[in-house]
């Protein structure tokens, strides 16, 4: 499998991929939390908006080896949920798929912890990419603008003016770059964003609206974006895409990039509430 590679030649591992996500989707609040039994989680919350911007990063999962770990461990997803429940917001915990989390995922196992949204990560570097790219028509800016935003949101929204609010406030948390192409009579009808960070870049926000979909416009976007990042001199690109979105995959391995990893999110059970109803 090709994996982009530092400038020493190194391969990129994946907890580097795991900072770089997490700088490209900032959460608005956040907060270290040093677990007795891991060297670091992170405490993440946005109000709610978007499971990445509410959830706990696991840092570095490795458990210490311990016969009362698993105890351990329940302390800290104990700490977490009264963090979480603070904010009115249910305990959420974004898991990567390697040994580092068979304990945690051990723990969440027996708490029944439910499973959603399994999502690759994918990688390419530099290598490869075409000289001739067909982006003259993909309008570039580094904020996203009204219409950007609109069908963004008409695609991967939830909720209303308020949600989309806080939305915009995690896009520009990082610097970046948005695409937008329109169609023959000038509506916009897909966006992107590439997020600039530590000299790499993340493809994020891919949307197309429904009535634009299957025309190209979202090669054309991604296009766009990878000019503009070659442009910048980025050391490679990274981008997650959800496991049954077969369509995307395509576009996306035949752009070069490869499978990096996968992650998904365990969320706690909903507790129902005594009612006399």
């Amino acid at each position: 499998m090709f994996l982009p590679t530092k400038g020493d030649g190194s391969v990129v591992e994946q907890a580097s991929i795991e900072t770089l996500m997490d700088k490209a989707w900032p959460a608005i609040e956040r907060e270290d939390l040093d677990c007795e039994s891991t060297a670091k989680w992170v405490l993440r919350a946005s109000e709610g908006v978007t499971q990445r911007a509410n959830s706990v990063w696991p840092v570095a999962p490795a458990i210490i080896a311990a016969p009362d770990v698993d105890v351990r461990l329940e302390r800290s997803v104990r700490t977490a949920s009264e963090w979480y429940r603070r904010r009115r917001l249910p305990l959420i915990f974004q898991v990567f798929d390697d040994s580092r989390s068979a304990a945690l995922n051990a723990v969440l196992d027996r708490q029944r912890f439910t499973r959603q949204s399994e999502t690759m990560i994918m990688v390419r570097g530099l290598d490869g990419l075409p000289i001739n790219f067909s982006a003259q028509d993909v309008e570039l800016s580094d904020v996203p603008s009204e219409e950007w935003l609109r069908v963004w949101w008409s695609v991967d929204g939830r909720g209303g003016e308020a949600e989309l609010s806080v939305a915009q406030r995690i896009l520009t948390g990082c610097p970046a770059v948005y695409a937008l192409v329109r169609d023959d009579d000038g509506v916009p009808a897909a966006v992107g964003r590439l997020a600039l960070v530590d000299g790499w870049g993340g493809i994020y926000s891919m949307a197309t609206s429904v009535e634009h979909r299957r025309q190209g416009y979202g090669t054309r976007v991604l296009d766009g974006l990878l000019e503009a990042g070659a442009q910048r001199g980025l050391e490679g690109f990274w981008l997650l895409v959800t496991a049954g979105n077969h369509g995307a995959q395509s576009m996306y391995a035949q752009a070069g990039f490869t499978e990096q990893g996968s992650y998904l999110y365990r969320q706690a059970p909903l507790k129902r509430s005594v009612s006399g109803c």
